[in-house]
């Protein structure tokens, strides 16, 4: 995985009118195809009173990039949708862009304006974010431990996500993954070997 990971923050909504057509963009951060699809299928169900529901998705980089013009002039629609996508500079993101026609045509350059535009709206909306890979990890010590552990671990910048008491206490943690190797080296230090994290997956998460 890729030590920064730069994508929208979430799902958003924007919209305007051009010569009495309406834009409605929507965008969500998607992490597989299948669920591109799904949202794209469920925007499209919500609008399926609309002239067109252009879309377009771009995954992995670009290993995986779709688009439809959904009945527009080729061309004018999906692709302009597409090339916002990869301007935006995000990953695993996905757009609708639902028209409602109003009565006069805007020509070849003013859809792909419109097209344009509403995707761009929708993700400013939306926002950039960029993210960090983190190493989850499992710490197991006694309860004479903990303090001492639970002290270091917070100035090294370590996220808790849960800690659960019983024989002795489980604390699950994540840090970032270019520090892992010093909170394996600290733990080890502090409790003479004892201690050792046990490394359980990877993830996205804000410094």
């Amino acid at each position: 995985m890729n030590e920064l990971y730069t994508t929208v923050k979430g799902t958003a909504r924007a919209e305007f009118e051009e010569k009495r057509s309406r834009f409605i963009g929507t965008v969500k951060n998607v992490r597989t195809e299948e669920e591109a699809k799904e949202f794209i299928a469920a925007v499209s169900e919500e609008f399926r009173d609309a002239t067109h529901n252009v879309y377009a998705y771009y995954l992995s980089g670009g290993a995986h990039a779709r688009y439809s013009d959904d009945g527009e002039p080729q061309g004018t629609a999906g692709i302009p949708v597409l090339e916002m996508l990869k301007k935006s500079g995000a990953d695993d993101i996905a757009v609708v862009v639902t028209r409602y026609f109003g009565g006069t045509k805007l020509g070849a350059g003013g859809l792909v304006r419109a097209y344009t535009e509403a995707a761009k709206l929708a993700i400013e909306k939306a926002g950039i974010v960029t993210l960090r890979l983190f190493d989850e990890f499992t710490v197991r010590c006694t309860y004479p431990e903990y303090p001492a552990i639970s002290s270091k671990i917070s100035s090294y910048g370590v996220k808790t996500d849960s800690t659960e008491y019983s024989d002795g206490i489980t604390i699950r943690c994540a840090v970032r993954a270019d520090r892992f190797g010093e909170i394996c080296s600290l733990l080890g230090e502090i409790t003479s070997g004892r201690v050792r994290p046990e490394k359980t997956g990877e993830r996205y998460d804000c410094d």
